[in-house]
């Protein structure tokens, strides 16, 4: 049979973190890759009793085929919890945030068109965007997030900037709220919409996050929410608010790709979160990931001693971005770090354009105190082989 498959389909490409969660399923592995959240947060007996409950007071509804926008007390709980006054009738429910993304390209992105996303991005948006043809367009960022004066010089005829303000995946940094404030400023100015994306923005550990960017600026942003982290991830439910002159188009996308989210998860959530669960649960999240935060940088401070090694102390959230000496490639790094037993992420597929080969991400929310005490012991041993092969290549004398 000779498929012939449409153009776009040359645009998907596997994704980099689902590959390398394939070796971290070899028995041994410490996987300090994916961003998956600690199973022990799971509030397992709170899902059985809302099961329960659903399917006693309402079984057929919640097995029935439902409205595309979502379930109703589900949608008004979102607004309610949101920072900024929203309507529910822009509230969306989304199979995971990850649909969101998908649900913006294909309503704002025309083959060419110009995107502009962080330095570095989330690379699950990139492979949502890809599909569409976008040019993507890297903007210079620094520790507080993008640069206004580059996303300034970049913004004519961008469709939308891609905006992770807090927590980012993958560098963990956090935009300020001086930054917010000018970004959200030169953005309306130049009349550039922001997607905003904040899966991790209830993760933080000393203090709140600043007002997100759409509660600036709400007709010119789409905020892009999930419950995946602060309940759990095979839920696979998420939520986007949008202004109301979008808001259709988005809708219409999502009926042609799933009619609606799973009716009897939106309506279990909606029984999970009711009697102010969610402000009881999600602080025991965020001090089970203090405490492995802390782990972390006190073993990468311990173990990298000696070394050109430069990492940061997230305020919150799942992920440490480090960058590790001159001469580190860590694709191929990575292989030689499984051999003892360690998995991470490498950072250059994180870039829209030309990536740092020598940066990488870890996660620290996964493994207990002790796996990263060995893990990062593991690394540290592997990057000083490296370093030390990397030298007697640098020593050998040229060939005759």
């Amino acid at each position: 049979m000779n498929w012939k498959l449409a153009a776009r389909a040359a645009k998907m490409n596997p994704s980099v973190l689902r590959e390398i969660l394939k070796v971290t399923e070899r028995p041994g592995i410490i996987s300090l890759a994916g961003g998956l959240p600690s199973p022990k947060t799971f509030p397992i007996q709170a899902f059985a009793d809302a099961c329960a409950e659903v399917l006693h007071n309402d079984g057929q509804a919640a097995l029935q085929y439902a409205a595309s926008e979502g379930y109703a007390p589900l949608r008004q709980a979102v607004a309610d919890m949101l920072p900024w006054n929203v309507d529910p009738a822009q509230v969306l429910i989304t199979t995971g945030s990850q649909q969101g993304l998908d649900l913006v390209a294909k309503v704002l992105i025309d083959p060419g068109s110009k995107v502009l996303v962080e330095t570095p991005t989330y690379l699950g948006a990139l492979q949502a965007f890809g599909p569409m043809e976008p040019n993507p367009m890297s903007v210079a960022s620094d520790e507080d997030g993008v640069i206004v004066q580059d996303l300034v010089a970049k913004a004519k005829d961008a469709r939308f900037v891609y905006l992770l303000p807090n927590f980012q995946n993958p560098t963990g940094r956090t935009m300020t709220e001086e930054r917010r404030a000018a970004v959200s400023a030169a953005a309306a100015e130049a009349g550039l919409p922001i997607i905003e994306d904040n899966p991790y923005g209830e993760l933080w550990f000393d203090e709140a996050p600043p007002l997100p960017l759409t509660a600036r600026n709400p007709e010119g942003c789409i905020y892009l929410g999930s419950f995946s982290k602060v309940l759990a991830p095979g839920l696979r439910l998420g939520f986007l608010v949008a202004p109301k002159a979008i808001y259709p188009k988005l809708l219409q996308a999502k009926q042609a790709v799933d009619l609606h989210t799973p009716i009897f998860t939106q309506r279990m959530v909606s029984a999970v979160m009711k009697d102010g669960f969610l402000d009881r649960h999600v602080p025991t999240i965020r001090a089970l990931y203090k405490c492995q935060r802390d782990a972390m940088i006190a073993a990468l401070t311990r173990e990298m001693a000696g070394l050109d090694v430069k990492f940061n102390a997230p305020k919150g959230g799942m992920f440490l971005w480090a960058r590790l000496p001159e001469g580190i490639d860590t694709v191929k790094l990575l292989p030689k770090a499984v051999e003892r037993n360690v998995a991470f992420v490498p950072g250059a597929p994180f870039y829209a354009g030309l990536g740092d080969p020598r940066t990488l991400r870890l996660s620290f929310v996964t493994a207990s105190v002790e796996e990263i005490d060995t893990a990062i012991a593991a690394l540290a041993v592997t990057l000083r082989e490296e370093l030390a092969l990397l030298g007697e290549h640098q020593l050998a004398p040229a060939p005759v």
